[in-house]
């Protein structure tokens, strides 16, 4: 099926969508505060780190990155499809995407940090309150692996 807009009119189109402060991180961002964790959005910690991180708790040093299903591949996913139109190049895209939040997250865990991914189909719906419950338990998992290290390191 051919696009239904012109070249100039698609490319228009795509460079609105939202890289930063997106809806999804919002809500990420409300649901960590509502359940009193405290995070940087905008600090030097989240322009230095690999990935430049969505969220970025330091106190845990943890990491949040909230990807949306289709740009980033999400396999299996209802919210993700590869366009009909030049499949190979999009395939190409999400293929890059995929190599790049491996590489970022292998990184991060490199310099010690805890990376956690919330994928925008878990933030749905009934599926919300699942994948913040799994996002306080990596984030209170980071913090005993930190207080032990912490323990370790001045025995």
């Amino acid at each position: 099926m051919a696009d239904i807009f012109a070249a100039e009119k698609r490319s228009w189109l795509m460079a609105r969508v939202r890289q930063h402060d997106t809806t999804p991180e919002r809500l990420v961002r409300k649901l960590l505060h509502g359940r009193g964790f405290r995070f940087t959005i905008k600090g030097p910690k989240n322009r230095s780190l690999p990935g430049r991180p969505d969220i970025v708790l330091p106190k845990y040093k943890a990491v949040v990155f909230v990807h949306g299903c289709f740009w980033h591949g999400h396999s299996h996913c209802a919210l993700f499809r590869i366009p009909q139109n030049r499949r190979e190049w999009w395939k190409n895209k999400f293929e890059g995407n995929r190599s790049r939040d491996r590489r970022v997250a292998k990184q991060l865990r490199r310099l010690g940090w805890k990376v956690i991914t919330i994928w925008q189909c878990e933030l749905r719906d009934r599926r919300q309150s699942v994948a913040t419950d799994r996002l306080v338990h990596e984030l209170k998992r980071a913090a005993e692996d930190r207080s032990r290290l912490h323990c370790a390191a001045h025995s």
